[in-house]
């Protein structure tokens, strides 16, 4: 690992110089862990000192991406600055490369959306014919189908797959967990990978628990999730910013506009409050001008003649 080489020193001096508890420590090992991560998956050659802002601000719009609160992504500038300002003053780099860093602004930005003929055209650009094609159709179907976050697809297990019912049980934030029905589609393309995944030979027991598993036998991480969807938009020319968390939204915003009660929607997507969901009804201004014509009185007075 990148910054495994000088991490020890630097927790060392963490704990010994700047006397941080060991809560913070952890949070600041956590931080740099999935950097790390990240960077090995964007560029697995790179050394730690070829590092540049480019990567760590394609890392903090990946987090950004995945809706990771404003909280949280302030607290990963402050380890990802802490870490290579330390390396910068131990002349272990030589460039301070966060001097310009800083978190985006998250506000009150709608979030992109994709049209069905979108989501379709992602999963025409599938290589069926390659290893991972199966499950990758039968990612996109799933979370599209079923609204997860990336989060919930990664840890979801095989024991709570309800297929012969039409549902899957889903573990959200808190550990809460929802039923959640499953379109026929995604039930017939999960199955066709099932059907394949029962013949990779390498699983580790703890993994074979898991539904979307790599070709190592792991299960997948929510990075590898990103990277697929981004090639997949890339390759079907779709120039929105796309990332799974678009497929959550495109779900709950489809359910709304043909006419889902709010209250349903929310309990398919595991949101605590009705007001995290009320946000879909303000993503399509046709779908608002369309409903205030049918139902709003003052849209149908007859007009007067001049």
């Amino acid at each position: 690992m990148l910054i495994e080489k000088y991490g020890e020193q630097y927790f060392d001096y963490l704990l010994l110089e700047r006397g941080l508890s060991a809560n913070t420590l952890a949070a600041y090992r956590n931080d740099l862990r999935q950097l790390d991560t990240f960077i090995q998956q964007i560029a697995p050659e790179i050394d730690i000192e070829e590092i540049t802002i480019h990567h760590l601000r394609e890392y903090l719009k990946y987090l950004n991406e995945l809706g990771l609160g404003e909280r949280s992504q302030a607290r990963m500038v402050a380890s990802i600055k802490s870490f290579f300002n330390y390396l910068f003053n131990e002349e272990i780099v030589k460039e301070q490369v966060t001097e310009l860093l800083s978190a985006p602004k998250q506000g009150n930005h709608l979030p992109q959306i994709l049209e069905l003929e979108e989501i379709n055209a992602m999963i025409n650009c599938i290589n069926m014919g390659s290893k991972e094609g199966q499950r990758n159709r039968a990612i996109l179907e799933l979370l599209y189908a079923c609204g997860l976050r990336v989060s919930e697809l990664v840890s979801l297990k095989i024991a709570n797959l309800y297929l012969v019912g039409g549902f899957i049980r889903v573990v959200g934030k808190g550990d809460k967990e929802r039923i959640v029905p499953i379109s026929d589609e995604a039930t017939e393309q999960l199955k066709l990978y099932l059907e394949q995944r029962a013949e990779q030979k390498n699983q580790s027991v703890e993994a074979s628990k898991l539904v979307f598993l790599n070709r190592r036998g792991q299960g997948l991480t929510r990075q590898m999730i990103f990277i697929i969807i981004k090639e997949l938009a890339a390759a079907a020319e779709i120039k929105k910013e796309v990332s799974p968390h678009t497929f959550r939204h495109s779900f709950a915003t489809h359910l709304v506009e043909n006419g889902a009660d709010l209250r349903v929607v929310q309990e398919l997507l595991g949101h605590s409050s009705i007001l995290t969901t009320e946000i879909y009804t303000h993503l399509n201004m046709d779908y608002l001008i369309k409903t205030m014509a049918t139902f709003h009185p003052l849209y149908n007075k007859p007009k007067k003649e001049l």
